[in-house]
């Protein structure tokens, strides 16, 4: 395949956001707020993150957790193809204390690839009744579905954590991370983050690349697009959701976007809105 494509549907699910992709383009390292959970349909992909170097091939089911850093490129130069799914943290929340009767702090899917029937078919059961559907299902079908892959996913490919109480806890460079998260759009320098950590501009850089799996400029590039997004969902036109979230242009808003999702800004509009 010569450029490909990633296209975002529209997902019948709330909280839930879909992507289809065939394309040789390879991604630059990334996160998502979300669990993603996908099936290869065709070709082969690679993917590093803090648990290694993987390959997936075709009908292997790939799995990401929230903030889980990590790149994607083909095997080869025939790209692949790749259905994904992208669930709101709360929604595997809500699946663990309904099986289990206690709430989670923090959940964590464990195999970035598994060969695993089951998990394929839960996965396409509800990608075909919530994306690709040619009526309209009775919510209860949908339901059953997501409940049927999401009850699954925490079962067999899931474990729970206890995560720390604070942010102080984390030390500094989380204190630098928060900085960006609370205000992304914000034009912060090395020396503000480092005046806020207690560290050296040198020793923030080296440890927010460490701890983060990014610098903190590409940290906070993620997090402009992510906030970008929020404000796409709720209708902000695309020249004012640019310049809420820290982009100096639209055009800069629309050359993120495609380096990190594969899609335009208005074609992520026409799949949320």
């Amino acid at each position: 395949m010569s450029r490909g494509r990633v296209h975002m549907p529209r997902c019948a699910i709330a909280g839930v956001e879909a992507t289809v992709a065939e394309t040789a383009h390879s991604f630059p390292r990334h996160s998502h707020d979300r669990f993603g959970v996908g099936v290869i349909v065709s070709g082969g992909h690679r993917s590093a993150s803090g648990r290694g170097v993987v390959e997936a091939r075709a009908n292997d089911a790939i799995m990401v957790n929230p903030g889980e850093v990590h790149d994607g490129s083909p095997l080869d130069e025939r790209g692949r193809a790749w259905r994904m799914l992208y669930f709101e943290p709360s929604m595997l929340g809500g699946v663990v204390c309904e099986l289990g009767g206690v709430a989670a702090e923090e959940i964590e899917l464990t195999q970035p690839v598994a060969r695993d029937p089951l998990l394929k078919v839960l996965f396409e059961r509800l990608f075909a009744v919530s994306v690709e559907a040619q009526f309209v299902p009775d919510d209860l079908v949908r339901e059953e579905a997501l409940l049927g892959l999401l009850g699954y996913l925490v079962r067999r490919h899931a474990t729970m954590h206890t995560r720390a109480s604070s942010v102080d806890a984390l030390g500094p460079i989380a204190r630098a991370k928060a900085r960006i998260d609370d205000d992304p759009s914000s034009a912060l320098t090395l020396a503000d983050l480092a005046a806020d950590s207690g560290l050296s501009r040198f020793q923030l850089l080296r440890g927010f690349a460490h701890e983060m799996g990014l610098p903190p400029h590409a940290y906070r590039m993620q997090r402009r697009v992510g906030l970008a997004r929020q404000l796409i969902a709720r209708g902000v036109p695309l020249v004012d959701a640019a310049a809420a979230a820290g982009f100096s242009d639209q055009s800069h808003m629309t050359r993120a976007f495609v380096r990190l999702l594969g899609v335009t800004p208005a074609s992520y509009a026409a799949a949320v809105r």
